[in-house]
Formats: structure tokens, C-alpha cells, sequence
């Protein structure tokens, strides 16, 4: 069903605001006040933040795509296990982290999308 595809697409927006906005205040500015990681370390880090934004911005216009064109259903396919997977390794990294998975927004948003686009394409 395209609304359940238009909400997965939406929940991966939200999730790219969330991590553009809220995590850059409180993950990327930290990062980069940062003097405790060599130079190389942290920039990498600044780098994989960017990457993510992209990937994330990238999703929701997958999951935008595959509810506007049944043609583009097969992003969907592809995106949906890929935010499961990811919603996983929020968890896990959360964990060994000594952090409960949920203090983590990674976990639960990768998850409700996944939900979401998983139900898409059962209808």
C-alpha cells in the first residue's frame, strides 16, 4: 500500500532531521570540541556523520520514490532490511556501550521505518 511506503518515507525524513539537527547539537559539536581523539580520528568521525546524513536523506527519497512508482519498489525491498540491520546495530553498539539501546534515537527510528516499509510491501 503506497500510505504505509509515504510514512516509511516520512519516518526516514524525520530521522534525517533528527540526526541533522538534534544530533549535530548534541553528538557533531561535541565531536568536534573535542580534544581528546587525534586529528585523524575525529575528522573521520566528522566525515561518517556526513556520510550518514547523506545515506539517511538518500533513504527517504527511496522510500518517496517506491510509494510514488510501484516501478520503484525494489529501493524499497533494498532500504527496508537495510534500516533493520541498522536498527540492530544501534542496539548492539548501545549495548557495549553500557547505553540501554532505546537512549539511542538510532534504534528506534532505523526500527519504526523498517516497520513501516516492511508493511508497505506486504500490501
Amino acid at each position: 500500500m503506497p500510505l504505509l511506503l509515504w510514512l516509511a518515507a516520512a519516518m526516514a525524513l524525520l530521522t534525517t532531521l533528527v540526526h541533522t539537527f538534534a544530533g549535530g547539537r548534541e553528538v557533531a559539536r561535541p565531536l568536534l570540541a573535542s580534544n581528546a581523539l587525534p586529528p585523524a580520528s575525529k575528522w573521520l568521525n566528522y566525515y561518517c556523520w556526513h556520510i550518514t546524513t547523506i545515506l539517511l536523506a538518500f533513504m527517504a527519497a527511496g522510500y518517496a520514490l517506491a510509494a510514488w512508482d510501484a516501478g520503484y519498489r525494489p529501493i524499497a525491498l533494498f532500504l527496508t532490511p537495510l534500516c533493520a540491520a541498522l536498527s540492530v546495530l544501534s542496539a548492539a553498539v548501545a549495548m557495549k556501550g553500557g547505553i540501554a539501546p532505546l537512549k539511542l534515537p538510532s534504534t528506534s527510528l532505523f526500527a519504526a521505518t523498517a516497520a513501516l516499509g516492511a508493511a508497505g510491501l506486504a500490501l
